[in-house]
């Protein structure tokens, strides 16, 4: 039957099947007689492999790269030469931490989002962005606008949307009925051949066809399905995948993340029609890759691929394994299973992966399993190398990418060699794991007491909101169509080089408190003098709308340079949740009255919500997701209520991250929704009626999730909308909302600045879905990444706009 062994593998894998006289592995005791029957030559292993190395490198060069070629401080040959450099290095660490040659992924570097990678891949490039310089000025329009108006360029960026459940952002591709598509860029050709001039054969990866036009929309003002483009895309993908096999490439990773989706029916069709054609091209064996969830229903459109090897996230989805490997039996395929986690931070359980990975060698035989990651390691930090602060107990429970792509390594050699070549690997996990379940660090009796005492009423306002309504415009006197901000304004160079001089002892407390003060009075000055209605302090002493709340509760802990992507050349440095959360004292409250201190005008206390807190953390995995985020509700409850203690007469409570937690499959999102909203009605309920309770909603399909956003009951909620040309608001007119809405008058993720006509259209289309009592005039999100001659531009474009909309009411 043609079964095959790895090298040295012991005779405690083995088991024999009765009748056959084969052998199959089998977990029994560890010991150490191998086979030797059988030729070398015929023996085979199992693979380690990867499906994507985090692009930013150690210590955000890439990020710096790019900056810096914005800012004309790098030209374009300093640029490519320091990317291929960040690459070259990628590419030894894999493979000297045991990636296997031929396996690990190439094409999964970016300079901002490897969709729109693949839209310049294709040439699918909107009319608007044509007349730019190809390739670099064009792709970093569509990713982040452009305008230089002493040249008649004023271009803004393409819509904008979260990764699936992840606080990663791709750019939407937007697609003409009539699209011509073509292979106008080299990219994942001359990166596979760039590595093997280095001596490393890489594993190109590729965003599949059809996951490609479903993430995709039509073009504004056109009305069809992007999958009806199938047909005209496969050729260009087909000469792509002949191209690689010219340059010596034998596999090609393509990615398939929808798998993960509700499919309409005819998708199997697609995905047939697809792969038939693909795997066609001689000289090639495909991959495909699907991660994030279960395939569900869609093991039925995998099961009929013509494909040589199917991946599967073995981490969100354990238990589809009977059913993966039945497939893989059936199909005759290679299985690569994802038991890494490639989204968390936590050390694996290689016991258990291990035997996942040996029931997938009992079946299909070693040469048929790749050893993996669930996802791309885009998601996680680079190395725990530099982490040298961190609590030395909570680090040993710590993986990240390259600590990660060990770990594949010691579960293949275990399945290849046996347990006893990796034996002190193995040791050191376990004890990991039992100090991890057993620490006194984690548990907090306190924390579980005020859960336990959590009631019903704790998740109410005291009145409906037009009585409310009627009670805070008493107090806050604001004009129609009042101005506010979504919260930070620009952390500037000065602004982080102050946090640096603390951190390093350069400057006292004292010192930097003074600055901070200097810099808020600055920022109230200025939103008095543009008129705005609704200040905010400007959150000069954060680093991070999340990080800087986990600084202030117990429960968390913070890496020193455990960045990971969000989108462009912004990264994020996600907190750690490791054990029960609780606030030990007041986080903002003291900035909140002194800024309210400066001005007459109505404050804006800022905090984050508890499902943001928990969506763009990395979060423990031992115990329900929804109980940690109560956790969090009850500390920001508290902090809520302080701010009204201190006089704070509007609190805004952002929640961007509800919708990028949805759950993938539908059948899961009901329980998610009512978790999410009662833990954002348990922030924010404990106030009385002349409080003010703003949220804030970033990138959301609001159709799926409206009738959550009511049940919040939240007072206003300012939502983005400057990217989604005013689609969102459908869903408001359609389902009738009737508090307080803000939709995005401008994009605050480009550098680029509307005029005031712009704003007054955008204003003017808003109204015909809003009733105008309810509109509040704002931008699209906080205003941190931006500098302050565009910030100061843009809002007092957008004020102008408010007055004359109040002349006119």
């Amino acid at each position: 039957m043609g079964l095959s062994f790895p090298t040295r593998f012991p005779l405690h894998v083995y088991k024999r099947i009765p009748l056959f006289g084969l052998l199959v592995p089998h977990k029994a005791s560890r010991s150490t007689y191998y086979i030797s029957s059988f030729h070398r030559s015929s023996i085979t292993m199992v693979t380690a492999t990867n499906l994507g190395f985090p692009r930013i490198g150690a210590n955000r060069e890439l990020k710096k790269l790019v900056e810096n070629y914005w800012n004309g401080k790098l030209d374009e040959k300093a640029l490519l030469t320091g990317a291929k450099n960040l690459r070259a290095e990628h590419w030894n660490i894999q493979k000297k931490a045991g990636v296997q040659d031929g396996h690990i992924p190439s094409n999964d570097f970016s300079f901002y989002d490897q969709v729109l990678d693949h839209l310049h891949l294709f040439g699918v490039i909107p009319q608007k962005y044509q007349g730019l310089k190809f390739p670099l000025e064009a792709y970093f329009a569509m990713g982040r606008g452009l305008q230089r108006p002493d040249e008649g360029i004023d271009v803004p960026a393409m819509e904008m949307k979260k990764w699936f459940d992840t606080n990663y952002h791709f750019i939407v591709p937007e697609f003409q009925a009539n699209q011509e598509f073509t292979l106008r860029s080299r990219k994942p050709i001359d990166e596979f051949v760039e590595a093997k001039a280095l001596g490393i054969k890489t594993r190109p990866v590729l965003l599949g066809p059809v996951s490609f036009l479903r993430l995709g929309k039509a073009a504004k003002g056109q009305s069809f399905d992007p999958i009806s483009l199938l047909d005209r895309l496969l050729p260009v993908y087909e000469s792509l995948l002949r191209e690689l096999a010219n340059a010596g490439a034998e596999w090609v990773q393509i990615d398939e993340p929808i798998l993960t989706f509700d499919l309409p029916a005819e998708f199997k069709n697609h995905y047939s029609k697809a792969y038939t054609k693909l795997s066609a091209v001689s000289g090639i064996k495909i991959l495909v890759a699907n991660y994030f969830g279960r395939l569900g229903e869609n093991l039925d459109i995998v099961a009929n691929l013509p494909i040589a090897a199917l991946h599967v996230d073995l981490v969100r989805a354990p238990e589809e394994l009977d059913a993966v490997l039945k497939i893989a039996q059936d199909k005759n395929l290679a299985l690569s299973v994802g038991v890494i986690n490639g989204r968390n931070i936590w050390k694996a359980d290689l016991d258990a992966a291990i035997a996942t990975v040996r029931r997938a060698v009992g079946l299909l035989g070693s040469d048929k399993v790749f050893v993996a990651p669930s996802c791309s390691m885009l998601h996680t930090p680079h190395s725990l190398e530099a982490e040298t602060k961190m609590d030395k107990t909570i680090l040993d429970w710590l993986s990240f990418a390259v600590q990660k792509l060990s770990e594949i390594a010691i579960i293949t050699k275990a399945v290849n060699q046996g347990e006893d070549a990796v034996a002190d690997a193995l040791s050191a996990n376990r004890k990991s794991m039992q100090a991890r379940r057993t620490s006194p660090l984690i548990h907090d009796p306190q924390v579980q007491a005020e859960m336990k005492a959590v009631t019903e009423e704790m998740f109410k306002r005291k009145s409906p909101f037009p009585q409310r309504a009627a009670a805070q415009q008493a107090k806050l006197n604001l004009p129609p169509f009042p101005t506010t901000t979504v919260g930070s304004f620009p952390q500037t160079k000065e602004v982080r080089v102050a946090r640096q001089k603390l951190k390093k002892g350069e400057w006292t407390p004292a010192e930097y408190e003074a600055f901070i003060k200097a810099e808020t009075d600055k920022c109230i000055r200025f939103q008095e003098q543009v008129g705005l209605d609704v200040l905010v302090h400007g959150e000069f002493e954060r680093n991070d709308m999340v990080e800087y709340f986990g600084e202030n509760l117990k429960g968390y802990v913070f890496s020193q340079n455990g960045w990971v992507q969000s989108y462009g050349s912004r990264c994020v440095k996600p907190p750690i949740i490791y054990g029960d959360v609780s606030r030990p004292n007041p986080m903002t409250v003291e900035w909140s009255k002194y800024a309210q201190s400066k001005t007459q005008k109505a404050m804006k206390g800022m905090l984050t919500g508890p499902v943001t807190m928990l969506q763009w953390s990395f979060v423990r995995d031992d115990q329900p997701r929804r109980d940690t985020a109560f956790q969090l509700a009850l500390a920001i409850r508290k902090e809520v209520q302080d701010l009204e203690r201190a006089g704070i007469p509007v609190i805004q409570i952002d929640e961007p991250a509800i919708r990028e937690g949805l759950p993938l499959r539908h059948s899961d999102w009901q329980e998610y929704l009512n978790w999410a909203a009662r833990a954002f009605l348990l922030s924010s309920t404990g106030v009385e009626d002349t409080t003010q309770i703003h949220t804030h909603m970033c990138y959301s399909d609001f159709n799926d999730i409206f009738s959550t956003i009511q049940a919040l009951d939240a007072d206003a909620i300012t939502i983005e909308n400057s990217k989604s040309d005013l689609k969102l608001l459908n869903a408001f007119e359609r389902y009738g909302y009737t508090n307080g809405i803000g939709p995005g008058l401008y994009d605050i993720h480009s550098p680029r600045v509307p005029s005031e006509e712009e704003m007054r259209e955008r204003l003017q289309e808003m109204l015909k879905y809003l009733k105008k009592d309810l509109v509040w005039v704002n931008p699209d999100c906080g205003l941190k990444t931006r500098g302050w001659p565009e910030t100061e531009r843009a809002l007092s474009n957008m004020c102008r706009v408010a007055e004359s909309f109040r002349k006119s009411a």
